[in-house]
């Protein structure tokens, strides 16, 4: 077995390399998330990076916050785990104002669903921003965060999760953490198709709950047309052999991961370009979603990958067509292309169209602002606060501390 050298100047058998390149590149194209600049690679030393790596993990502010925990049982019973932020009545009434004015929230629950290959916590700067003033529930997909694995997708006869499970999870969710009172549901990527299915699967449910929705860097089909800022031959040739890769690699699960780790510039370096379109993004905030990303086991993308080629909701967005929505996507997002949030908004002609400049996939990291802002609008107009509130500017993301 041939072996090279690896972070750190360690030796690393170059069939975990290999193996490493493979997970990497693929869980990156599935996924949508990945970093790092070629220019940085050449002119800063790997020992440097590595430390560079540990120091952010360390001081990085992202993440951190937690509300009371809970456990859903899905229809599979695979558990799944989720946090309640209740509303808090001595929050500064600085922080209140600068979202909603001088009125005070009405009793809704906002459910944020995360994306693939994420978890809850992708939405730290939202969940700062609105902690204590709204009730809101952050939940982990199944074999995401702190749920735990599919149960339909383990053993002999696992099976790859569709997004239709998901949308049944969420329900598993909300009968625990909102079993009653009005429901504002917002969905990044993954999360959006799972509020989809949702309402494809219950219509009734969301009609006498649902008062407002927003779909974030998502799509309601056609995945399988999306190139990923590729060579449209490249995407083809990738296309026709993934699948079966993704199986090899997802049955030497733990071979792969080690690649992976050995690899870490390269998977550092994809998720720059495909989760962020601004060249400033704050290098900790890059970090954050690196681990985010990182963190997802092989099979776990290897099983959740058919699912997006498969996905086809449009038919169910009308469910949402009486009720405010807001429709918004990064304007370099190659991998749900703003052109699917457009669609998204053509099927709901009133809903609220933001194609937010110089973004990317994870365009609730990279402008935080301009998503929380438009979720504070979203409230309003779903009834959250009165039509007379309005915003006053953005709440302080730096931290996350009110």
């Amino acid at each position: 077995m041939g072996e090279v050298t690896g972070i750190g100047g360690t030796t690393v058998p170059s069939s975990w390399r290999r193996a490493g390149f493979a997970g990497a590149a693929i869980g990156v194209l599935a996924a949508g998330a990945a970093a790092g600049v070629a220019v940085e690679r050449l002119t800063v030393g790997r020992s440097v990076r590595q430390k560079a790596r540990l120091a952010l993990d360390a001081t990085g502010p992202y993440g951190g916050l937690r509300g009371t925990p809970g456990r859903a049982l899905a229809d599979d019973s695979t558990v799944l785990y989720y946090e309640v932020d209740e509303v808090e009545t001595d929050t500064p009434p600085a922080r209140r104002r600068r979202l909603f004015g001088r009125k005070e929230p009405a009793p809704v629950t906002v459910v944020f669903s995360h994306g693939y290959c994420l978890n809850q916590d992708s939405w730290h700067f939202q969940r700062a921003a609105l902690r204590g003033l709204v009730r809101t529930v952050y939940w982990d997909q199944r074999s995401h965060g702190r749920s735990g694995q599919g149960v339909s997708q383990a053993g002999p006869a696992a099976v790859p999760v569709a997004i239709d499970q998901l949308g049944r999870d969420l329900k598993a969710v909300l009968d625990v953490a909102a079993p009653e009172g009005p429901l504002v549901l917002v969905g990044h990527s993954m999360g959006g198709m799972t509020i989809m299915a949702l309402a494809d699967r219950y219509p009734e449910f969301v009609r006498d709950r649902v008062v407002g929705a927003a779909f974030v860097g998502t799509s309601a089909g056609k995945l399988a047309e999306v190139s990923y800022g590729l060579p449209i031959a490249g995407v083809n040739a990738v296309r026709r052999v993934l699948p079966g890769v993704l199986r090899a690699l997802g049955a030497q699960a733990e071979l792969v991961e080690r690649g992976r780790r050995a690899t870490a510039d390269l998977f550092a370096g994809l998720i720059k370009k495909y989760s962020f379109a601004s060249r400033d993004v704050d290098p900790a905030v890059a970090r954050f979603a690196e681990r985010m990303i990182e963190s997802t086991p092989i099979d776990v993308v290897a099983a959740f990958y058919p699912a997006f080629a498969e996905h086809d909701k449009a038919a169910a967005l009308p469910v949402f067509r009486d009720v405010p929505v807001l429709a918004l996507a990064g304007d370099n997002d190659l991998v749900t292309p703003s052109s699917h949030t457009e669609a998204i908004a053509d099927l709901l002609p009133d809903a609220e169209l933001v194609i937010v400049p110089d973004g990317g996939h994870l365009v609730m990291l990279e402008h935080p602002e301009a998503v929380t802002d438009r979720l504070a609008d979203l409230l309003v107009r779903a009834g959250a606060v009165p039509e007379t509130a309005a915003t006053t500017g953005p709440a302080n993301p730096d931290t996350g501390n009110g």
